[in-house]
């Protein structure tokens, strides 16, 4: 990748962590979130509503992207779960699918919270710094990750952008809209430093603690 629009660290200054660190503490918080109980959510909701004016405006449109999604686990968890039906009507929840239908949503909002965070923490330039970093060693054996590393940006974008209604109608009937864009990227990924290693540490150090409790 050369010859094109600058990337690095320039297009988050002043940033505390190197982009890559901040991935690797989104993902580890993410894959600890699926075993959390109730106090261990309320652990990473904690850390999250430190940085809440920053996360809040991207995290709900992510919550108001997914509703539907919250909606179907909900139902498919409360009514697909055995045990005693709430009131004792038949054709109400149980009890048991309440509880795991709720603890499993809440668990979906706080992964959306974290991504929230990645977004609006690194935006488009860091993500594709972040990328590049943690796929350096699989393109010292040959792998050619610079189209991977496009990919999944795009990916990211996608997910960080709300898209047009229609649009993915339309991408799948072959019309996607052009959008012109270079066609080379330049990407400077920074050396780490002693605070991306101890966050690294806390971060994973934390979602032991937090698994352990619940």
């Amino acid at each position: 990748m050369a010859h094109g629009p600058r990337v690095g660290p320039c297009a988050f200054p002043g940033s505390l962590l190197h982009p890559s660190s901040a991935l690797l503490v989104c993902l580890t918080a993410i894959v600890a979130i699926q075993f959390l109980g109730y106090v261990g959510l309320g652990m990473v909701l904690l850390l999250l509503m430190l940085r809440i004016a920053l996360v809040f405006p991207r995290w709900w449109k992510l919550l108001r992207r997914m509703r539907w999604l919250f909606l179907t686990v909900w139902l498919i968890l409360a009514y697909g779960t055995a045990g005693e039906a709430l009131f004792d009507l038949a054709w109400l929840p149980t009890h048991e699918g309440v509880a795991e239908a709720t603890l499993h949503v809440a668990r979906l909002a706080l992964m959306l919270g974290c991504l929230a965070w990645l977004f609006m923490a690194l935006g488009q330039s860091g993500l594709q710094v972040a990328l590049v970093s943690l796929l350096r060693p699989l393109s010292t054996r040959g792998i050619a990750t610079d189209r991977l590393v496009v990919r999944l940006s795009l990916v990211m974008e996608n997910l960080r952008e709300e898209m047009p209604k229609g649009a993915w109608r339309r991408m799948l009937d072959g019309h996607a809209d052009s959008v012109d864009g270079p066609t080379t990227l330049r990407v400077e990924v920074p050396a780490w430093r002693l605070t991306d290693y101890l966050v690294c540490l806390g971060a994973l150090v934390l979602s032991i603690v937090a698994v352990y409790l619940g």
